[in-house]
């Protein structure tokens, strides 16, 4: 390799990201409920071939999200083998595409920042714990990236295939739609504010009916598919997916009015470390910015690459901040916008690309944290919960059942495709069509006589469970001890088989 190119920073920040995505991803178990949910319903599709419905079990379907997330996964896995290497993979990619499209983002807003924009990326906290984690976020950070990119070359680049540009756009607006639903179309009303804010709209158009068509043949498809076959859910996905999660607290989000003090501003000033007290010298300076911007016309123009940054960062910011429901990653696609802040903020200052020495000890500070975390013992750890299964299982396990209790579909993994998980309700309840708090009652799980279970139940619950199953003329027997203050037994179907043989005999 010619010595100019060991020398490009561009080679050692690739080499530095794709070292933090990629080591250590598959050494930590997976993590209830977030990684096993979604990994689970990905297996689910493997095994059954219905890419189509998501399930969490044969029996319920699973319709908190649109499907590309489990799409990616089920891909990945069906490559790679059942392991948590390949669920994570898709995150970590996303994350790697993320830190390159940042620095073509940057390259034309801000030439020169490039380098620095990428290396913020790749090296600020949250963004690197996030690509560790299964979820929709950062498939939905990446393509809310491509979009902005595509948007960024056909609004300030050569003016050559600008139209082919926002395809692009609309592309990456489509993928993120059936990644998380109209939450992936949230940058869409930057781009339009801005090209309204800045002379020349005419010429710079968005909404392009070529575009609006492109993403309807890629984004509705699956939505008119499943809403055709799943009469119902067009209503439970605009009500319960949409507007409640916006405007009511009942999915328990950190509702309250003060919510996004405890969530957003410790997510954004801990997340950007080491970069943090750059983004800070440009939030000073953002109200002489925006004065200055009121100039006129040609000062906006000059102005435009600040303008589009600061809309992209704090408007989304501002949704998020007045919805009712949030979670730290769902600010994930506004860390890209704010790499390339820091990346201008150092340009403006004349500051280069940071000493590598102290680069490196931070890069080595990361690795540490990922792999401490693999061995930090919690209770989400669904391999542990695993090992334990298999220690006190008498026979190969099949299913695992969860009475009253937290479903830890991680386990679908870590024992085997074929296993599968439910979760059961001591009682019939009135539950709704989609997405309903059990799979089904006590009654109809042990009428189906299946062999190769598991039942797990809280300590605390377990005289109540093995009473509610004697009554059923069944007979709960322990297995081992108990496990992080639950009970796992098994159920002797042989009581109520001799009972009722005579019976069949006559």
């Amino acid at each position: 390799m010619p010595p100019a190119v060991l020398r490009s920073p561009s080679l050692w920040i690739a080499l530095t990201s794709v070292v933090l995505a990629l080591c250590f991803l598959g050494t930590r178990g997976m993590w209830d409920p977030d990684e096993g949910r979604y990994t689970n319903v990905a297996l689910n599709m493997l095994t059954s071939g219905d890419w189509l419905n998501p399930h969490r079990n044969h029996e319920v379907g699973h319709w908190t999200k649109p499907p590309l997330t489990y799409w990616a996964i089920a891909s990945s896995i069906a490559v790679f083998g059942a392991n948590t290497w390949a669920a994570r993979l898709p995150a970590a990619l996303s994350y790697l595409l993320c830190v390159w499209l940042t620095g073509r983002i940057a390259r034309r807003l801000s030439p020169g920042s490039e380098h620095v924009a990428m290396l913020a990326y790749a090296t600020m906290l949250f963004t690197v714990g996030a690509s560790q984690l299964i979820t929709t976020d950062y498939l939905l950070a990446a393509c809310e990236t491509l979009a902005m990119w595509a948007f960024v070359e056909a609004r300030f680049g050569h003016g050559t295939q600008t139209r082919r540009w926002i395809a692009l756009m609309w592309v990456g607006f489509a993928l993120a739609f059936i990644t998380k639903g109209p939450a992936g179309l949230l940058p869409l009303p930057v781009v339009l504010l801005f090209n309204y804010l800045l002379p020349g709209r005419r010429t710079h158009r968005t909404l392009q009916w070529s575009g609006i068509v492109l993403f309807a043949v890629l984004a509705l498809p699956w939505y008119l598919a499943v809403f055709h076959g799943n009469p119902g859910l067009f209503r439970y996905f605009v009500g319960d997916e949409l507007v409640n999660r916006v405007t009511t607290g009942e999915f328990g989000r950190h509702g309250e009015w003060y919510g996004w003090l405890e969530i957003y501003v410790p997510t954004v000033v801990l997340g950007t470390l080491p970069w943090t007290p750059a983004l800070w010298r440009w939030a000073r300076t953002l109200p002489a910015s925006v004065r200055r911007w009121r100039g006129g016309p040609e000062q906006r123009l000059a102005d435009a690459n600040w303008l589009l940054l600061s809309l992209w960062l704090l408007l989304p910011l501002l949704v998020f901040c007045v919805a009712r429901s949030r979670m730290p990653l769902y600010v994930l696609p506004l860390f890209v916008p704010m790499a390339v802040i820091v990346a201008q903020q150092w340009q403006r200052e004349g500051r280069s690309l940071p000493r590598w020495r102290w680069l490196l000890a931070w890069v080595a500070m990361l690795l540490a944290l990922k792999l401490a975390l693999a061995w930090w013992p919690t209770h989400k750890d669904a391999s542990a919960w695993a090992d334990a299964i298999r220690e006190r299982s008498r026979v190969p396990v099949q299913e695992v059942v969860f009475v009253e209790d937290m479903a830890r579909y991680g386990l679908h993994l870590h024992l085997g495709t074929g296993t599968e998980i439910e979760k059961i309700s001591l009682d019939a309840l009135h539950q709704p069509r989609f997405n309903p708090p059990y799979d089904e009652p006590l009654a109809v799980e042990l009428a189906e006589h299946e062999s190769g279970v598991v039942w797990v139940c809280k300590q605390q619950d377990w005289p109540l469970v093995r009473a509610r199953i004697a009554a059923l003329g069944y007979r709960a027997e322990l297995l081992g001890t108990p496990y992080q203050r639950r009970v796992m037994f098994e159920v002797d179907h042989a009581a109520v088989d001799q009972r009722t043989a005579p019976a069949n005999a006559r």
